[in-house]
C-alpha cells in the first residue's frame, strides 16, 4: 500500500465516520439533512465576520432579520453568550427611527441567583386577566406575556409544531395553533390558543361552514385556553390563506377536512358574519358555549372598523376579550409581493391608531391587547407594551430559535432546516425534543431582557413602562419623544390602577408563592404592613 493509497483510505474512512455522525446526531438539522456539506455553513458562519469586513453585507443590513438579530436569537436559544463586544455598530446620529430607551437614575435592582425573588425562567405574567372584564367562565391570567403566534401544522412541519409546543410547555406560555386546527403535534404539553380562520378548519361541516358542536368538542378534548378569530394577518391582509397541494399530506387533509391533490385556499372573509354587529354576536355565541375568552386578530387597514368596534363595545353588552394587532411587516408564510410590501400599516402606526379608538370609547381597560409583527426582540417588545399592548406574540423569531436559517423558501416546501416543509427527509433533521428546549430558552431570555429593561426604567414589570421612557432618533432632525411621534399621552398605555397594583405585588412576591395572586383582580394593602394583602 502506497502512502497515497493509505492517505485516501484514511480520508475516506474519516468522511464515512462524519456522514454517520451527521445522520445520527440530533443537535443540528442542517447537518442531519446535508451530511458533510452542511459543515461548510458553520465554517463560513464562523469566519463570516472576517469575510464581511471586506465583502458582502454588514451585520445590520440583511432583511427581514439582520445577522446580528439572528445571532442574538441563536445564542439565546442555546443559552450561550448573547452579548456583543466593542460597542454598538449602529451610527446612532445617522439612524432613522432608531429607538432609544431612557433609563432611570434610580433603577430597580434585578434579583441575582441568591435573592428570594430570583426566578431562573424569568416568568412575566400578563398584567390583565384574559376574559376577566366580561367574566368568562374560564378567564385566567396568562403566566407569560410572551407567547407563540399562530403558525399552522401544514405551513410548518409536524416536528416544528411539536418543538414549539414543547417549548411552550417548558416556558409556561401559550402556543397559537394557527388556522390549520389542532394536530397531534400540538399535544406535547403546552397550552393552546385555538385560531379560527375563514375556513374554520377542524370546526367545519362537509360544506365548509362553521359548526359550533365540533368547536365545543375540540375545546373539551384539548388544552385550549382561549379562542382567536382571525380576520386578517400582516403577511397578506385581505387575502385568504393558501396551502399548496405539495405540502398537503393525508394527515393534514384529515385534520383540516380537505381533499388531497389540490391547493387548500381559505376565503378572504368569514361566512358567519359580515359586519361588526354580527361579528360580536358570533364572539358572544362562542364565548357562551365554551366559557373561554374569545378575541380577534387583524392587521390594520381602514380605521372605521376599529371605531365601530370600540363604540359597540362601549354601548352594548357584547365585546371581544382580546385584540391581536398584527403589523404589516409580519408574516411567516408565502404572500403575494404587493400584499407583503404595500398592504396594511406597520405595527407601531397601526396599533397606535387602534388603541386610540379604544381610549376614545373608554374601553381600553376592558380588553387585553396582544401585539405581533417583528416584536420578538426586547426593545421592540418593550415599546409595544408602552404603546398599550399587554401581551406579545412571536412567530418568525420562534422559528429561528428551533433552527430556521432565513433561507426564505417557506413557500416552496423545501425548507433546508425542516421547519416549513412536509418533506420527510428534510423534516427528519429537526429533533423536537432538543429544539423544544431551545424555543423555551429563547422565550425565557426575551423575558429576562424585558425584565432587565423595565428595571433599568425604574419599574417592576414591563407593562409599567410608559412612552416617556422612549425617544426616536432621526437623521437631520432633533430626536423626538415617543409621546410626540405617536400623539399619545405617556400614561395611556398603562393598565388600570388596580391592575398596576396587582402586577406590582406579583412581581415583588417570590415566584413559588404567587399562586393565589394570579387570580386577583385587586389588592388592598392593610395597615399592618405591606406583606399582608386582601384580594377581591
Amino acid at each position: 500500500m502506497t502512502w497515497l493509497t493509505g492517505t485516501l483510505l484514511v480520508v475516506g474512512l474519516g468522511l464515512v465516520w462524519m456522514v454517520i455522525y451527521d445522520l445520527t446526531q440530533r443537535k443540528h438539522a442542517i447537518l442531519r439533512n446535508f451530511p458533510i456539506v452542511g459543515h461548510f455553513r458553520y465554517w463560513l458562519e464562523a469566519i463570516g465576520p472576517e469575510l464581511r469586513q471586506y465583502i458582502v453585507t454588514s451585520d445590520n443590513e440583511e432583511r427581514p432579520f439582520s445577522r446580528a438579530q439572528r445571532r442574538w436569537v441563536y445564542a439565546s436559544s442555546k443559552r450561550e453568550n448573547n452579548y456583543f463586544g466593542f460597542g454598538t455598530d449602529n451610527d446612532l446620529e445617522l439612524a432613522s427611527n432608531h429607538l432609544i430607551v431612557k433609563h432611570s437614575a434610580f433603577p430597580v435592582n434585578t434579583p441575582n441567583p441568591t435573592d428570594p425573588l430570583y426566578d431562573s425562567e424569568f416568568q412575566l405574567p400578563c398584567a390583565k386577566i384574559l376574559g376577566g372584564y366580561r367574566q368568562r367562565r374560564h378567564a385566567f391570567r396568562p403566566t407569560s406575556l410572551i407567547n407563540i403566534s399562530g403558525m399552522s401544522y401544514g405551513s410548518l412541519s409536524g416536528r416544528a409544531v411539536e418543538a414549539l409546543n414543547r417549548g411552550a410547555a417548558l416556558a409556561g406560555c401559550l402556543q397559537n395553533t394557527g388556522e390549520g386546527g389542532v394536530s397531534p403535534y400540538h399535544l406535547a404539553g403546552g397550552d393552546l390558543m385555538l385560531q379560527l380562520g375563514t375556513a374554520y378548519f377542524g370546526c367545519r361541516d362537509a360544506h365548509g361552514r362553521f359548526e359550533l358542536s365540533k368547536l365545543k368538542d375540540i375545546c373539551a378534548a384539548y388544552p385550549i385556553r382561549a379562542i382567536e378569530i382571525k380576520l386578517s394577518q400582516g403577511a397578506k391582509p385581505g387575502v385568504g390563506g393558501l396551502l399548496p397541494a405539495s405540502k398537503i399530506t393525508k394527515e393534514i387533509a384529515a385534520i383540516r377536512g380537505i381533499p388531497m391533490g389540490k391547493d387548500c385556499a381559505s376565503p378572504s372573509g368569514h361566512q358567519e358574519f359580515h359586519d361588526v354587529d354580527s361579528m360580536l354576536d358570533f364572539v358572544e355565541r362562542i364565548a357562551d358555549a365554551t366559557g373561554l375568552p374569545v378575541g380577534i386578530k387583524s392587521a390594520v387597514g381602514e380605521t372605521r372598523f376599529w371605531t365601530e368596534l370600540a363604540l359597540q363595545m362601549a354601548n352594548t353588552a357584547r365585546g371581544v376579550d382580546f385584540v391581536t394587532v398584527d403589523g404589516g411587516e409580519g408574516g411567516t408564510g408565502a404572500a403575494p409581493l404587493v400584499f407583503a410590501d404595500h398592504v396594511a400599516l406597520p405595527f407601531k402606526i397601526g396599533f397606535a391608531r387602534v388603541y386610540h379608538e379604544f381610549i376614545d370609547a373608554g374601553v381600553h381597560h376592558h380588553v387585553v391587547f396582544n401585539g405581533s409583527g417583528k416584536l420578538g426582540f426586547p426593545e421592540n417588545s418593550l415599546f409595544a407594551l408602552a404603546l398599550g399592548c399587554d401581551m406579545i406574540s412571536v412567530a418568525r423569531e420562534a422559528m429561528l430559535s428551533i433552527g430556521c436559517i432565513q433561507a426564505q423558501r417557506c413557500h416552496t416546501g423545501h425548507c433546508p432546516a425542516g421547519v416549513a416543509t412536509q418533506n420527510a427527509w428534510l423534516m427528519r433533521g429537526l429533533d423536537p425534543t432538543s429544539k423544544g428546549v431551545r424555543a423555551a430558552n429563547y422565550i425565557a431570555t426575551l423575558r429576562k431582557d424585558l425584565m432587565r429593561l423595565s428595571h433599568s426604567c425604574g419599574v417592576w414589570h414591563p407593562a409599567l413602562v410608559t412612552l416617556d421612557h422612549f425617544e426616536l432618533l432621526n437623521v437631520g432632525s432633533p430626536s423626538k419623544p415617543a409621546t410626540e411621534v405617536f400623539d399619545q399621552r405617556a400614561d395611556w398605555g398603562l393598565p388600570s390602577p388596580a391592575d398596576q397594583q396587582v402586577i406590582r405585588t406579583i412581581m415583588q412576591t417570590p415566584y413559588k408563592e404567587r399562586g393565589p395572586l394570579m387570580d386577583a383582580k385587586s389588592i388592598k394593602q392593610t395597615s399592618l404592613g405591606s406583606d399582608l394583602i386582601s384580594m377581591n
